[in-house]
């Protein structure tokens, strides 16, 4: 009977060590990370008439700040000031538009890929790494619309310091 209470015990420790382990490691391993944005605004006006960037933004904001919860019993409408939301200390990087007088400019594609590859590379060596990319495009709806957009978010992440 002995034998089997120690075998138990011990049993009973070397599991009660292993959930400690676990439970240590994982809190260990769980990093909290940072994020940042950087957008490009890529324009397909026709003629060269728009205007493409790169932006990023050197503040930060709280969206709990300008978020409103709404029910059935409150239903008031966010009065969230736009200028508070502003925000006034962004990188602006100036990128080439995808058309020009005679068309499709691919020389211009291939000068914002060099400017955004150099940008991420940067943000690489900051300690960022690319974490995911979204794009988007609003294109020209034909002969009476005359406006486009190409954007594309790079999301990037790091390890809190």
């Amino acid at each position: 009977m002995y034998l089997i209470y120690t075998k138990l015990s011990i049993m009973k420790t070397q599991f009660l060590l292993l959930l400690s382990f676990l439970l240590t490691t994982a809190t260990s391993f769980a990093q909290k990370y940072e994020y940042r944005i950087v957008t490009t605004v890529e324009s397909i006006v026709p003629n060269g008439i728009g205007r493409s960037r790169m932006i990023s933004s050197n503040e930060t904001r709280d969206y709990k700040e300008f978020t409103t919860s709404r029910s059935e019993e409150d239903n008031s409408r966010n009065a969230s000031d736009r200028s508070d939301i502003r925000v006034k200390a962004f990188d602006e990087t100036k990128l080439l538009n995808f058309y020009n007088l005679g068309g499709i400019r691919f020389q211009n594609i291939a000068a914002n890929d060099a400017v955004v590859t150099s940008k991420i590379n940067t943000m690489m060596e900051e300690g960022w790494d690319l974490a995911f990319v979204n794009s988007a495009v609003e294109s020209d709806g034909g002969k009476d619309d005359g406006v486009g957009i190409f954007i594309t978010r790079y999301i990037f992440k790091r390890a809190k310091k």
